[in-house]
C-alpha cells in the first residue's frame, strides 16, 4: 500500500460564517474529521489580497460585489494539515452553491447561496501552497505531533 503524504490546505471562514456565529461549528467539523490545525487567525482582507486571491474573477461583473462582501467583516483564516486534507476539506465543505450541496456538508447545512457560502477551501496542492503563503507568514504556522493521529489513521498510513 502506498503511503499517504500529509497535505496542507487553506480555509477562509467568510463574513457570513462569522456574522452568523458559525465559527465554532465549522472549525469543529474539520477537527472531528481528524485534520490538524497548523495556523489560525482573524483578519480584514485588504484590496490587494482580495485582488490577488480572486485574480481569476477581477474582470467579472460581480467582482466588486464579491470584494465588498469579503470586506464586510473580518474573516478567519485557517491552515489545516492531514492525509488527503484537500479532498477531505472539500467534501466537508460541499459544492460552491449551497443550494446544490448535500445535507451534512457545511454548505448543505447552512447555505443557500453561491456567494454567501460560508467558506473557501483550496482546490489543489499547488493552490493551497500559494494561498497559505498569501495569508500566513512562516512563523504563524506550526508543526507538531497530534497524539490522536494514531486513532485517526492506520499505522501504515504515513
Amino acid at each position: 500500500m502506498e503511503k499517504a503524504q500529509e497535505e496542507k490546505t487553506l480555509i477562509i471562514m467568510k463574513p457570513d460564517a462569522i456574522q452568523r456565529s458559525l465559527f465554532g461549528e465549522i472549525l469543529q467539523r474539520f477537527e472531528r474529521k481528524g485534520l490538524k490545525i497548523i495556523g489560525v487567525k482573524m483578519a480584514k482582507i485588504s484590496d490587494v489580497l482580495i485582488e490577488e486571491h480572486y485574480s481569476h474573477l477581477t474582470e467579472k461583473p460581480f467582482f466588486n460585489t464579491l470584494k465588498n462582501y469579503m470586506q464586510s467583516s473580518p474573516v478567519v483564516l485557517i491552515a489545516l494539515a492531514g492525509a488527503n486534507a484537500i479532498s477531505a476539506t472539500r467534501l466537508i465543505v460541499g459544492p460552491t452553491k449551497g443550494y446544490e450541496a448535500d445535507a451534512g456538508s457545511i454548505r448543505g447545512d447552512y447555505s443557500l447561496s453561491g456567494q454567501s457560502n460560508l467558506v473557501h477551501a483550496s482546490d489543489a496542492p499547488e493552490t493551497a501552497e500559494v494561498e497559505i503563503k498569501r495569508f500566513f507568514a512562516e512563523e504563524e504556522l506550526f508543526d507538531y505531533q497530534k497524539p490522536d493521529y494514531k486513532l485517526v489513521y492506520s499505522e501504515d498510513h504515513f
